[in-house]
């Protein structure tokens, strides 16, 4: 595990068969966690907006906040690549800012890869940021970029039903052609299904991941660390199907916590408190 990850590495996983795990992560400790777990692929998501600030839509985080949460995932991580999520704007606004931003997260938050939404409506950006040296993680299908675009409204969570029709297989082939050719080294295929992902993953020789939608049939998977452990507050109400429900654990110990102090008890691992005399 102690082998640093590179985008080399992770094209020979493809070609022997072996799973590329990626997990989406927005702080320090978690990823000081995924990378200690052995993860291939850290991905800083601009999905922090929405599942970790509360915003109401994807498009509302800024560059200036993803360096900043890039740049506390980047020191949490030895092993693994480290790819950094550009927010709504500088893809769209042309080639130069984008090539601006992707040195920017490089420069600024020690980013390994730069990962570009909607990427295949943006080859030439592709390429630029390819000739300045600097690996592209590329996602297509029916992202939070995207969603509007397939008739699909954006949600935190999209459902089983938001996959790519499979009448647009070629389509979504040819995206990912086109995304090759440009030079990304890495795809990432949103809500690709299982009909399409694997005539995707067949047709490229660079890896495909997913996260929503995904599934064994793409060369690796993408998952929210804290969805997989549970993380966020609606899990009190409705347990998710994850490996943890950190936030009913968090809930009892808080809960714990506050009764020690309104019955004037020693708050665990608080400093000793002598016993009155």
């Amino acid at each position: 595990m102690s082998d640093k990850v590179t985008p080399r590495g992770l094209r020979r996983m493809k070609d022997e068969g072996r799973k590329i795990v990626g997990v989406v992560a927005w702080d320090y400790q978690i990823a000081r966690i995924v990378d200690r777990a052995g993860v291939e692929l850290v991905s800083v998501g601009d999905t922090v907006g929405v599942n970790l600030w509360g915003h109401a839509n994807p498009f509302e985080v800024t560059m200036d906040e993803m360096v900043v949460v890039a740049r506390a995932v980047r020191r949490g991580v030895q092993r693994a690549l480290v790819s950094v999520d550009f927010p709504f704007g500088p893809l769209q606004e042309g080639t130069d800012s984008a090539v601006r931003a992707a040195v920017r997260f490089v420069k600024e938050a020690g980013a390994d890869l730069v990962k570009l939404d909607a990427a295949a409506d943006f080859p030439e950006a592709v390429e630029a940021i390819t000739r300045a040296g600097i690996p592209v993680f590329a996602q297509f299908g029916i992202t939070p970029q995207t969603a509007l675009r397939y008739g699909v409204e954006y949600r935190a969570i999209p459902s089983s039903a938001d996959q790519v029709p499979v009448a647009m297989r070629d389509a979504m082939v040819a995206e990912a052609k086109r995304l090759e050719e440009a030079g990304a080294v890495l795809l990432n295929f949103t809500n690709s299904g299982p009909v399409v992902g694997a005539a995707v993953a067949e047709a490229v020789s660079v890896p495909v991941v997913g996260g929503f939608g995904g599934g064994p049939w793409l060369d690796g998977r993408m998952r929210m660390a804290h969805a997989a452990i549970g993380y966020a507050a609606s899990a009190l109400d409705d347990p998710p199907e994850t490996y943890a429900n950190v936030a009913r654990t968090t809930l009892d110990a808080i809960t714990a916590y506050a009764a020690d102090v309104r019955a004037a008890r020693q708050v665990a691992g608080g400093v000793p408190v002598p016993p009155a005399t």
